[in-house]
């Protein structure tokens, strides 16, 4: 399924293979970029001028600021204890887990395979390609791993 009508679009979004993406019940603001074989769900929101890069998952609960970039294969998640059934056997549906909620905030930027899960990304940190963010990020912080520690401030080096 590529753009649902359903998602909302900002002026002049580009989206590079309008074909090879998923996108629907979603806000995108003015400018942003999104790649080929993103995925963005509905109830997510990605900000203004943005780069989304290929391969990426943003599902419900995720709010993206302004001026984000994700890499390459970034997936963000929503559930801290997924499961596919009760403890009874059941098959659970959507009133069967909790919508955890992400933010991140303006200037941040987060690397080729990286797993996010519901946290707080703050102003202009940057997430070390392929960690495994289970915290939250203070601003300008420099973070890199699994899970992903402070290792620096992004404004120092």
């Amino acid at each position: 399924m590529p753009i649902s009508s359903s998602a909302a679009l900002g002026e002049g979004v580009c989206i590079s293979h309008p074909d090879l993406v998923n996108i629907y019940g979603c806000r995108i603001g003015d400018e942003t970029r999104v790649g080929p074989f993103v995925e963005i769900q509905r109830g997510a929101s990605v900000g203004a001028r943005c780069k989304v890069q290929s391969h990426s998952f943003i599902c419900e609960g995720v709010t993206i600021e302004d001026e984000v970039f994700v890499g390459h294969g970034v997936m963000f998640t929503n559930d801290r204890r997924p499961r596919a059934t009760s403890d009874g056997g059941q098959l659970l549906g959507l009133d069967g887990w909790t919508l955890l909620r992400t933010l991140v905030k303006t200037r941040a930027s987060i690397g080729s395979g990286s797993t996010i899960l519901p946290v707080t990304i703050g102003m202009g940190a940057l997430v070390g390609a392929g960690s495994v963010v289970t915290e939250d990020v203070p601003d300008y912080s420099l973070v890199v791993g699994n899970p992903a520690r402070v290792i620096g401030d992004v404004r120092t080096r």
